[in-house]
This record gives structure tokens, C-alpha cells and sequence, in this order.
């Protein structure tokens, strides 16, 4: 007899967008089944870091402690580190400071980026996720096939251990099963964009040795050149002795390892292989986010190349976008624009990233030998910046336009203001530490928050009133904080549940209802 469930949301995919995914629906007290066709161990570690809002997540979900403690030490430096070889001399260096000593020196997260590789960041989400009510995993299951109608999405399945089938009834389905999944394929959406732009190969390796062989000292990347130019760089995944060397384009790889791995360390020494991995370094985006009551996240949606590290960084933000999107319909109050919002907020910001990650790839890639490099190093130090993605970048992003945001008409910031605290609407609320431990942003991802600035007046009652009506969760907080209320620039701030400015002002909304409907999709965009 075939097995069926019955859910609120069916995921593919437990990687970290579909676990995040799945932790956001779960505490929204929405039910869903997620499925994975692999057991749920990642052997080999794709990503390498978390970035500074990813960590505002975990702050959130109560795991930023484990997963910054997870792998790497609080005392070593997360430095990029130019080189001829391990062994070869230093050309340059990007110095970013240790845990413990950058701490209370970020000023754009109460959090800051984090080393954790998914061997240990999936496990740690998985736990989380196990942890929530409403949440079912189910690993060892791959998905056949799907239909859908207008009521829902049923989802054909296979136990990859007994081989025996079963369906899972939901009211929406999400494709967090990365580029070559089965979600995208079977809703036939079309690919824009560059496609490959270069073969690639992760060697995979343990060896107590390797930080013996050089006087470099700790960091996170090690880019090595030959007379060609800047050909991959090793990456630290424990801190102590596993790494991750990606060359960066060979279309004849060495599948044994062993080539790179000297060339690596410019001599022999010991290690053991665990992996080595040929893949294609990709440009791509799908052309739509949703097809009826299907949507995708993550590498099914785009894939970057990982030379800025965004890939993972968006997919997580897109989880948390598309969350609360989907409980606000389930439970009623979300308006039919609501999820349509998705693919408009998310898309843009895809291909700004996926650009800008390619871009960044091809800057290294196309570095000089050794000697040309340093001379270009000393006669501008600032060269180092452009191959990487500055983190405030990456957490303070804005969905310009957006239908359920309203805009204050201010004008989008350029060049190095991009990098400074915005609370225009539409970008991610910018943190600002208001007592002892706490950050703003400890008062958003329930539901709308509504922050007034300051003591008495404007009356904010109408607001509250008119979120109540169409039953929108709001909560009103009054804040006492100049820096802060600096910072956010209008006395009355209104956050949406993903921690995103969906409007701002000195006065209270002339229509109230109206200012509700907007936010919640169900009004004029």
C-alpha cells in the first residue's frame, strides 16, 4: 500500500535553503515535510562561510554560538593570503581580524561573518530544524514527480532504501534541490546567462603537516600563482587540518590530486586525499521564481560562482523572504500579491549577485604571474578589495521597487554609500546596538514591527488598529535611542517579518488600511 502525507509545504532539498526554509516555516507554526534524496552527512564541504546576515539568521534561530564555534578558531585571522606557493614567497595580504579580536568592532551586524563549512553547517540546521514543531525531515527520499491544480501540489517520492514509493499532498511545493534537481527540470523554466565559465576541481584533503611547511602563519584562502597568474586557492575548513584546494580552471584535470597538491605547497609532503571533485563554475538564473503553487530557491534558481561566497548567502535570504510570504497566505492574511512579490524582490538581487560574483572570478582569474602582481600590489594596495565582496554589501541589500513596499522617495546610494547604514524601504534593517547586548534587529522576524522613535507622538493607534482588522501580526515598540533613530532617518519605521524597511515617515499614514493592504500584497503596488 503507497504511503501518503498530507502537509502544509513540501520542500526539496536539505541543504542549507531548504533547511532554513523549513526552521522559518516551522516557527511561523506552519507544517512541512522536507525531503532529501541523501542521508543528510555532506562529505565534502561546498561552502566555506557564513556571511554577517546569514549569522543574523542563526542569532535569530538561537545557533550563532555553535555555528561560530563549530570549526574555526577564535584566535585565528580570516586573512587572504596572495602567495607563489605554500613554501614560495608572500605577494600580499588582506588582513581580516580574529573573532576575538574584531569583537565589538563590526558596526554594520551585532553577528559578522562566520567560517562554518557545510560538514558542519547542515547538521547544525538540521538539528535546529528537528527542534521546531510542524517540522518533518525525511532523508534517503527523492522526488519523481509532481502535479499541481489549484488547490495544491501532490509529490511523488521514492525511499532510496527500500525502493518503495509514496506521495506527499501540500498546499505549495519549493525547489531547494540545486541547479541539476528534478523541480525546475519538471516546471521547465529556462535558463539566462553566461552558463560555464570555467572547469574547476576541489581537492579535498587532511594533513596535520600542511601549516607546518610554511612561515605564513593561519588564514582563510591561500591564492597561489604560477607565471601564468593566480591558478586556485586553498581554503581552511577546521582550523586545524582539513582543507579545500580549488583550482580555479582546468579542463584536463589531474583526478588523483596529487599534481595540485604539490604545486600547492611547492614541495612533497604528507596528507590524505578524502576528495576530488571536477565541476563546472556556473552564470545562471532562471527566468521566473514561480510556476503556480511551485516556486524555487536557492542554486535551483541561480548559480554563482562561490569566488564572493554569495551563493549560499542569498538562497538563505531567499528562504526567509519566501517564509514568511507563505505563511501569511496559509494563515489567511496575506494578500493574492503577496507571493508574486517573491520573484520580483528576489530575482534582481540574484542577478546582481551572480554578476557581480562572476565579475569578482574573473578579476582573479585574470591576475598576472607573481612578479607582475606584486608590482601592481605596491603600487596600489587597494587592488585586494576588488577580489572580494565586501560583507556590508552582502547584509545590506535593498528590494528596490518592490510592490509591498512603499517608497520614501529617497534616492538609491552609490558608490561607498552603499556601504552605510540605510533604512531606506525596501533594504534589510540596519542594526544599531540599543542596550547592553541587544541590537535592533533583535526586535524583528516575528511579525511586522512598527518602531516609534522617541516619546509621545505621532499617534501610531490608527496603524495598529488597521493591522488588526486584516489580521496582520504587528507589534508597536517605542525606542529611545538617538544613534538609532538616527540611523533608521523617520520617526515611524515599519519592519516586515524578514527584518526588511516596508515603509517609513515623520507622520502617520493618511490611510491606514490602506498602508496595511500594501505590505501584506493585498494592495496597489
Amino acid at each position: 500500500m503507497t504511503r501518503n502525507a498530507e502537509t502544509q509545504v513540501a520542500i526539496v532539498g536539505a541543504g542549507p535553503v531548504g533547511l532554513a526554509l523549513a526552521i522559518e516555516l516551522g516557527l511561523r507554526g506552519i507544517a512541512c515535510i522536507l525531503v532529501e534524496q541523501h542521508e543528510g552527512h555532506p562529505r565534502v564541504p561546498r561552502m566555506s562561510g557564513v556571511s554577517s546576515r546569514n549569522m543574523e539568521f542563526c542569532r535569530r534561530w538561537g545557533i550563532a554560538e555553535k555555528v561560530r564555534g563549530a570549526a574555526w578558531s577564535s584566535t585565528h585571522p580570516s586573512d587572504f593570503v596572495y602567495v607563489e606557493s605554500m613554501t614560495g614567497r608572500e605577494l600580499a595580504r588582506l588582513e581580516i581580524p580574529s573573532y576575538r579580536d574584531r569583537e565589538g568592532r563590526i558596526d554594520y551586524s551585532p553577528e559578522g561573518s562566520a567560517t562554518c563549512p557545510q560538514i558542519y553547517f547542515d547538521p547544525l540546521l538540521a538539528e535546529k530544524a528537528r527542534s521546531v514543531d510542524g517540522v518533518t525531515l525525511e532523508y534517503g527520499t527523492r522526488l519523481e514527480t509532481f502535479e499541481q491544480d489549484e488547490t495544491g501540489v501532490r509529490a511523488h517520492l521514492v525511499d532510496t532504501r527500500s525502493g518503495e514509493p509514496w506521495t506527499v499532498s501540500a498546499r505549495y511545493l519549493v525547489g531547494c534541490d540545486g541547479a541539476g534537481g528534478t523541480v525546475r527540470r519538471e516546471l521547465g523554466i529556462p535558463l539566462d546567462g553566461q552558463g560555464t565559465i570555467a572547469s574547476s576541481v576541489n581537492v579535498f584533503f587532511r594533513s596535520p603537516q600542511f601549516m607546518e611547511l610554511h612561515d605564513k602563519g593561519w588564514a582563510r584562502f591561500f591564492r597561489c600563482f604560477d607565471e601564468d597568474g593566480c591558478w586556485g586557492e586553498a581554503i581552511g575548513i577546521d582550523g586545524k587540518e582539513l582543507w579545500r584546494l580549488s583550482v580555479f580552471h582546468d579542463p584536463a584535470p589531474d583526478l588523483t590530486g596529487r599534481l595540485y597538491l604539490r604545486k600547492l605547497a611547492g614541495r612533497d609532503f604528507d596528507y590524505q586525499i578524502i576528495d576530488v571533485s571536477p565541476w563546472e563554475r556556473r552564470d545562471f538564473v532562471a527566468r521566473s521564481f514561480r510556476r503556480g503553487r511551485v516556486l524555487i530557491a536557492g542554486d535551483t534558481a541561480h548559480e554563482a560562482s562561490p569566488t564572493g561566497g554569495a551563493g549560499m548567502h542569498i538562497g538563505v535570504c531567499e528562504a526567509v523572504n519566501l517564509a514568511w510570504k507563505l505563511a501569511a497566505v496559509l494563515d489567511g492574511w496575506g494578500g493574492s500579491g503577496l507571493l508574486d512579490s517573491y520573484e520580483t524582490e528576489s530575482k534582481p538581487i540574484a542577478e546582481r549577485i551572480v554578476e557581480l560574483s562572476t565579475r569578482t572570478f574573473n578579476a582573479l582569474a585574470a591576475l598576472p604571474g607573481p612578479k607582475a602582481f606584486r608590482r601592481a600590489f605596491e603600487a596600489d594596495p587597494g587592488i585586494l578589495l576588488a577580489l572580494t565582496l565586501p560583507e556590508q554589501y552582502r547584509a545590506q541589500f535593498c528590494y528596490e521597487g518592490s510592490p509591498i513596499c512603499v517608497s520614501d522617495r529617497t534616492p538609491p546610494p552609490k558608490g561607498a554609500d552603499e556601504l552605510l547604514p540605510s533604512a531606506r524601504p525596501g533594504t534589510r534593517a540596519p542594526h544599531c546596538w540599543i542596550a547592553e547586548g541587544r541590537s535592533m534587529l533583535d526586535l524583528f522576524g516575528g511579525g511586522f514591527v512598527l518602531v516609534r522613535f522617541g516619546a509621545g507622538p505621532p499617534d501610531i493607534a490608527p496603524v495598529v488598529a488597521a493591522a488588526a482588522a486584516a489580521g496582520v501580526p504587528l507589534e508597536a515598540v517605542d525606542i529611545d535611542c538617538p544613534e538609532a533613530a538616527e540611523i533608521y532617518g523617520k520617526r515611524l519605521v515599519l519592519v516586515r517579518p524578514d527584518g526588511h524597511v516596508a515603509w517609513r515617515s515623520d507622520t502617520p499614514p493618511d490611510d491606514p488600511a490602506a498602508l496595511i493592504d500594501r505590505v501584506r500584497g493585498a494592495g496597489q503596488g
